[in-house]
């Protein structure tokens, strides 16, 4: 079928298809240590111009979610999520949250599960 030809009602347009290090401009890995689990928040900051089409999406997305939420919402391979989120954490435009270690206390453990529990009963 050639592109944009009709397939009964719909018109069918060819497949699109980027490769991951187009976007992140050759990078494999985030500058930052970002788990999947960590809780993001986007800061006010108003220069977006800069920004790649890919980080601007993610962006947009990425105020109290997870590294994983985000990659979910943006179509995006995690690793390609995280490199460009490393750069929104270098550049001031996210935060990440402290999350659970080994060496986290049983307060930090019990706030974190806390948090998770108000963000689910939230939805």
């Amino acid at each position: 079928m050639a592109p944009d030809e009709r397939a009964g009602d719909q018109v069918v347009s060819p497949a699109r298809f980027i490769r991951p290090y187009t976007i992140t401009a050759g990078r494999t890995r985030a500058t930052v240590d970002l788990p999947l689990e960590a809780t993001l928040r986007r800061q006010p900051r108003d220069v977006e111009a800069d920004l790649s089409p890919g980080a601007l999406r993610i962006l947009t997305v990425c105020d109290t979610r997870s590294v994983a939420e985000v990659s979910a919402l943006v179509a995006m391979p995690i690793g390609v999520a995280r490199v460009l989120l490393s750069d929104l954490v270098e550049q001031g435009f996210v935060q990440v949250q402290a999350t659970i270690t080994e060496s986290s206390s049983k307060d930090e453990r019990i706030e974190l599960i806390e948090r998770t529990l108000r963000g689910l009963r939230a939805f």
